[in-house]
Formats: structure tokens, C-alpha cells, sequence
């Protein structure tokens, strides 16, 4: 696997870079703003982005924005936010903006590299992987989302869902049978207005439905 790194951060750069690299994946470019980000990726065409929130110059929003431009000149490309924040305006739309090979993960709440590493190779091969507390914090946000329509238990397995986990893993998260899983799974589709599918692609619109409102 080939990952380009957009980090202002030196000692994070270096240290996700190595992180990497322990791991068999190369890391071909590691810069520090949005326009060196979006160079490198024509240059070199990663398999996967791992990309800072807020980047020089005015340590806003510029990396998820360069994100957003990356996908948009290079479809399908995946692309991992690591960030100490939710930064909701752009979040919805690099979320809504494509199903699949998009992740966003919260620095604080990496508990570790196991974790951080499986997100890693989830998000390259057109998986999801999106913190809990950022959904949540989205969820809250949104004044009229068709999550709403949900139950209790429905939105803690769109949740688990979220972050990634099979119906296997959310049965033993949540501690009930494969069954009622697959049962709530697809009582999300109906409410959220999508087909009951087996395809994954499916299970990351479930969850970034509500974000197209």
C-alpha cells in the first residue's frame, strides 16, 4: 500500500510515517498543507491520504477542503481525516460526497495502533471508518435528518455501523444474535429509504444518509 501524509505537525508526521511503515505500507509523500497535498497525490497517486484537519496557512479547515478537492479531481480516491476535531461544514460534505474509501477518526480517541492501523487498511480498500463521537456530534447537529426516524437500538448499531464493524461484530459488541442484527439492519434501509443490499457500499449510505438532507 502506497499513502500519502498531509500533517503540519512534524513529530506527528514523522511518527504516523514510521507507524506505517512498521507495517509494510510505504508512505511515498509527507507534507504539510493542502496544495503540497494535492501535488503529491497527482504525482504519485497513493492508494489512501491520511490528512490533518487544520493546515497552514490559517489552520482552519484548509487539509479536509484539500481532501474534499483531492476526491473531486480523483474519484474514489480514499482519504482518512486524523484531526482533534469535528469541522462540520466540510465533514458533511467529504461524508456525503462518496460512499466508499472515506474515514474520519478523532486523534484523541485512536486507542491504538491495532485500531488505527485496521482503519487504515479498511479506508484503502474502499471501506469506512468514522469515530463514533464524530457521528454522534454530526447527529446532534443536523436539525432535521432522517436518522430521526430511528430507534434507540438502531442508532447505536448505525453507529457500530459506522466505525466499520460486520454484523457479526455488532451482534457481539451489543451482545444479541446475528438475527436481530441483520433485523435492525435492515429496518435502518427501509427508514433511511434504501433497498436492503449486501453490499457494503449500501451499509456506508445507511450511514451517511442523513448527511444528503
Amino acid at each position: 500500500m502506497r499513502v500519502v501524509i498531509a500533517e503540519d505537525s512534524v513529530l506527528l508526521r514523522v511518527g504516523v510515517q514510521r507507524l506505517l511503515a512498521d507495517e509494510g505500507i510505504e508512505t511515498v509523500a509527507a507534507v504539510e498543507n493542502g496544495d503540497d497535498l494535492l501535488d503529491a497525490v497527482t504525482e504519485h497517486k497513493p492508494d489512501l491520504c491520511v490528512v490533518d484537519v487544520r493546515m497552514p496557512p490559517t489552520f482552519t479547515d484548509e487539509g479536509l477542503r484539500a481532501a474534499i478537492e483531492c476526491r473531486r479531481r480523483h474519484p474514489g480516491l480514499p482519504v482518512l481525516v486524523l484531526s482533534q476535531y469535528v469541522e462540520e461544514r466540510y465533514a458533511v460534505e467529504l461524508l456525503a460526497g462518496g460512499a466508499s474509501g472515506v474515514g474520519y477518526l478523532l486523534k484523541e480517541r485512536v486507542a491504538d495502533v491495532k485500531e488505527f492501523v485496521d482503519a487504515v487498511r479498511r479506508v484503502a480498500d474502499g471501506g469506512t471508518s468514522i469515530d463514533h463521537e464524530v457521528i454522534t456530534q454530526l447527529m446532534v447537529r443536523s436539525k432535521k435528518s432522517p436518522v430521526d426516524k430511528l430507534t434507540p437500538r438502531e442508532r447505536e448499531v448505525l453507529g457500530l455501523m459506522a466505525q466499520g464493524l460486520s454484523n457479526t461484530a455488532i451482534a457481539g459488541t451489543l451482545v444479541v444474535s446475528d438475527g436481530a442484527v441483520e433485523k435492525h439492519v435492515g429496518n435502518i434501509f427501509a427508514k433511511l429509504g434504501l433497498e436492503p443490499s449486501n453490499s457494503e457500499h449500501r451499509r456506508v449510505r445507511a450511514v451517511l444518509a442523513y448527511l444528503d438532507s
